[in-house]
């Protein structure tokens, strides 16, 4: 049973050359705070993607909901939660 309402944790994203926050709650849902600004990202924020993307000589884009770094995160957390690694029973 987890005994965990939220879970949180900073990382850098190396598809937006940015740090985002990975966030998943009990029910197994997610969320990361990069998804709303780089997944359609204004003019602003378009702007300074390009120029990272030209420093960094790299294609930068949001991989959307389907980001293999959120879904590694809440798959860890679930495992360790089902093995009596995380949490308290």
């Amino acid at each position: 049973m987890m005994n965990w309402q939220i879970t949180a944790t900073t990382i850098y994203c190396d598809a937006v050359a940015d740090e985002v926050t990975l966030l998943v709650y009990k029910d197994g849902a997610t969320k990361c705070t990069g998804y709303a600004k780089y997944s359609e990202p204004g003019r602003e924020t378009k702007a300074v993607l390009n120029k990272k993307a030209r420093e960094l000589k790299l294609n930068l884009e949001c991989q959307g909901l389907g980001c293999p770094r959120i879904i590694q995160y809440r798959d860890g957390l679930l495992a360790a939660e089902n093995n009596g690694k995380c949490g308290t029973s």
